[in-house]
């Protein structure tokens, strides 16, 4: 491991669990492993001191961990260990911050909504009935929630200004009101303009707000409003799936890249700050894919 293991202080550390922690044998030996491996991940993104490691390359480093096929018990006992080790730096004066702070952990990423296949979204797309009395509303909403990538809290305050479909792009608000410009494809500009041309001025009594989405009652569609339509489609698809509005996001974004599209350009219609946020669905798409390679390939 060259000079990783004496520039990261890993006998100190050694003693610092035996002697002022009191662990056992074997978990000092677990921890010391992990920490070492942590070092050597460490040195070749050109981090030569525990004070040059960020938050972001710990984030890397759990997410490596996840690569290598480590099981989420595992991941957490690493990470257990990078906190002690900090701790231990800390106390010591050896390093003035520590980058685990806001380190996440497996019990994160099995929050994340489970993702539609590309059939289930079909289903669920066609789920609305043309005898559905706000059919037209209903097939557009959902076309735009799963063809935008668009937030509830975007769905329901998106206004018909920025519906400019002549454009084939929604102008979004998202977080902190950032302006963001989205492409929609040909199925949510047809379905959005059949709404916005039949059945919208019929609802619309005065008390819209020029919101594109409104109740049968003419008034802006609400959150729980948006929750009850998306849940009520998709018991009509036979979706037996959890589904939540933030799952169309998430499948609309990790399609993308089950495509093969740039994660930049995906960073960009999702409206995320930083791309390492938009890197969770990399990761996801990293487990469908071993999902896809267990069930599928005669020595998975």
């Amino acid at each position: 491991m060259n000079d990783a293991p004496g520039t990261f202080m890993l006998e100190a550390f050694s003693d610092y669990l035996s002697l002022e922690q009191g662990a056992s044998p074997l978990t000092s030996e677990a921890y010391h492993r992990d920490v070492a491996r942590l070092s050597t991940f460490a040195v070749t993104r050109g981090a030569r001191t525990p004070v040059d490691v960020t938050a972001r390359l710990l984030r890397d480093y759990v997410y490596h961990l996840k690569d290598l096929g480590l099981t989420p018990a595992s991941i957490r006992r690493n990470v257990s260990a990078i906190r002690t080790y900090y701790r231990f730096l800390l106390a010591d004066g050896l390093v003035v911050r520590d980058p685990t702070e806001r380190l996440e952990t497996p019990r994160r990423w099995r929050t994340l909504p489970e993702v539609l296949s590309a059939l289930e979204v079909e289903r669920l797309l066609a789920a609305p009935t043309i005898d559905d009395p706000l059919y037209f509303r209903d097939r557009a909403m959902l076309e735009l929630a799963y063809g935008a990538g668009l937030r509830v809290s975007e769905w329901i305050a998106l206004a018909t200004r920025d519906v400019l479909l002549d454009d084939g792009v929604l102008r979004v608000f998202g977080k902190g009101s950032k302006e963001r410009l989205v492409p929609i494809g040909r199925q949510a500009i047809g379905a959005t303009a059949m709404y916005l041309r039949e059945l919208r001025p019929r609802l619309e009594r005065g008390d819209g707000k020029g919101r594109v989405f409104l109740n049968a009652r003419g008034t802006p569609l609400t959150r729980m409003g948006a929750w009850k339509i998306l849940r009520r489609h998709v018991e009509r698809a036979g979706i037996e799936k959890h589904v939540s509005p933030h799952t169309l996001r998430h499948s609309f974004a990790t399609h993308l890249l089950e495509g093969g599209a740039d994660l930049r350009a995906v960073q960009e219609m999702l409206g995320h700050v930083d791309i390492s946020t938009t890197q969770i669905y990399t990761h996801v798409d990293r487990e469908y894919l071993r999902q896809v390679h267990r069930e599928f390939h005669p020595r998975g």
